[in-house]
């Protein structure tokens, strides 16, 4: 984990910092991120960043203390932006809720400083609370495309207005809260590559430890909610979190590709990233991670790279080829993995575009009778044309050929699935009535559906 906001710097922990910081390492914090909030804040991050290698810092004028930024300040800062361990301009923004500074004086602290984050490239850690038009009206004007909604207690207008502009949205112990509904449904629904999580300590506890002072290491209890909030796993969350905070803040190195990665209890065999298809809803044309695993992949794995990298396939609910391509373009190996996964006690499915047939000329579903148990075929549209647009498929005449797969493969799979992503022009109602005539079940996905 990495907690990517809290105020270590702060009196609350000047009589046991190094106890806090070493409670941080046990619960296995990666990185701690201490945000500067104003002048002696930044300066004792910076410090602290300095004399610990896995503590980075921010620096920046809170919009609070924005009746004290001056040149002086803003030189200083400046200088201290230069320190390699100072990875953000922040906490910066605007606070109409207290008021502690007048509000076009916020706005030019917030302006002098967004704009000097853009300069030398470094993003920002954005502080808004009841300030959201002439927050992104500063935002927009900037042309800022790097930084975090830090401690998000908006909508979701307000996560999709700045998600779109590329900031991502970091959630807190607040979502822990009983009275949280709406921060709840908005952890649920960011999308993997926009979320990060953050304590705010010595601020904003969560439960079970609401009452007592924040510290970095309450961050699991946190990203454990989260967790459970989008129906993933802890080591997920961790995973997707950390990842995010690395490219966001440029700390850490980026994961090697993967060939078998685990989501929550299942494990996924990533054998290509070819395709016969381009789907413009593929999450492949956008990013090379998907929950937190690089698929972007540097060869294709052979046989027995695959078989070491799934261990015992009767630890995993099932065993899944889905990766970033068509996993039948190598039916060969495919069949060899699954009967191996198979008299090893694991099950066996495959997700597909349904061009099986189509890439090797001929009916490829006997060949996988008895060694798969269930298969995911992606119908993804109600009729022809709207398919031609949306998968761009190498072939003629596929959405015809998928169905046929989808009807033929009923005959030697035990479970098979249809689905489709809503993207613009699928009628989901059409497509449940072609399922349903193929006596298949439908599954409907959201574009950027968590999980």
């Amino acid at each position: 984990m990495i907690d990517t906001h809290c105020h270590l710097e702060m009196k609350p922990y000047d009589n046991d910092r190094e106890e806090v910081i070493k409670r941080a390492t046990k619960a296995g914090l990666e990185a701690i991120i201490t945000i500067g909030s104003d002048f002696e804040g930044c300066k004792g991050a910076v410090e602290l960043a300095e004399k610990y290698d896995f503590v980075y810092a921010t620096v920046g004028i809170h919009p609070h203390d924005a009746k004290d930024f001056n040149d002086a300040i803003f030189n200083q800062i400046k200088i201290w932006s230069k320190n390699k361990k100072v990875i953000a301009i922040g906490e910066i923004g605007l606070d109409y809720h207290y008021d502690h500074s007048p509000r076009d004086v916020q706005r030019e602290a917030f302006k002098k400083q967004l704009y000097y984050a853009k300069d030398i490239n470094l993003p920002a850690v954005i502080h808004s609370r009841e300030a959201k038009k002439d927050t992104f009206q500063i935002l927009e004007e900037s042309g800022i495309t790097k930084g975090v909604m830090h401690c998000f207690s908006g909508d979701m207008e307000t996560a999709e207005r700045a998600m779109a502009m590329g900031l991502y949205i970091s959630i807190a112990g607040p979502v822990t809260f009983k009275n949280a509904a709406q921060l709840r449904d908005i952890a649920k629904a960011i999308p993997d590559d926009y979320l990060i999580v953050e304590t705010d300590a010595p601020y904003l506890t969560p439960e079970p430890l609401r009452g007592k002072r924040n510290e970095p290491a309450f961050v699991v209890h946190t990203a454990k909610f989260i967790a459970d909030l989008r129906g993933i796993s802890y080591d997920d969350i961790k995973r997707i979190t950390t990842l995010n905070a690395k490219r966001l803040f440029g700390i850490g190195g980026t994961p090697e590709a993967e060939i078998a990665y685990k989501i929550r209890d299942s494990l996924y065999l990533n054998i290509t990233n070819r395709c016969t298809s381009k789907c413009t809803f593929c999450v492949k044309f956008h990013t090379d991670f998907v929950k937190g695993h690089n698929l972007r992949l540097e060869h294709e794995p052979t046989e027995d790279e695959l078989k070491k990298a799934i261990g015992a396939p009767e630890q995993y609910k099932e065993v899944v080829f889905c990766g970033y391509g068509e996993p039948l373009l190598r039916l060969d190996v495919v069949k060899t993995v699954a009967s191996w996964i198979k008299e090893n006690g694991g099950k066996v499915r495959i997700n597909t575009n349904g061009h099986g047939n189509l890439i090797h000329k001929k009916n490829i579903l006997p060949e996988l009778h008895d060694i798969v148990d269930s298969i995911s075929i992606s119908l993804d549209a109600q009729d022809e044309k709207t398919y031609n647009r949306i998968c761009k498929p190498a072939f003629k005449n596929a959405f015809n050929e998928v169905m046929n797969f989808i009807k033929e493969a009923k005959k030697y799979i035990p479970e098979v699935t249809a689905t489709v992503v809503t993207a613009e022009g699928v009628d989901v109602d059409k497509c449940r009535e072609i399922t349903d005539s193929l006596g298949v079940k439908l599954r409907v996905r959201s574009l950027d559906i968590v999980g």
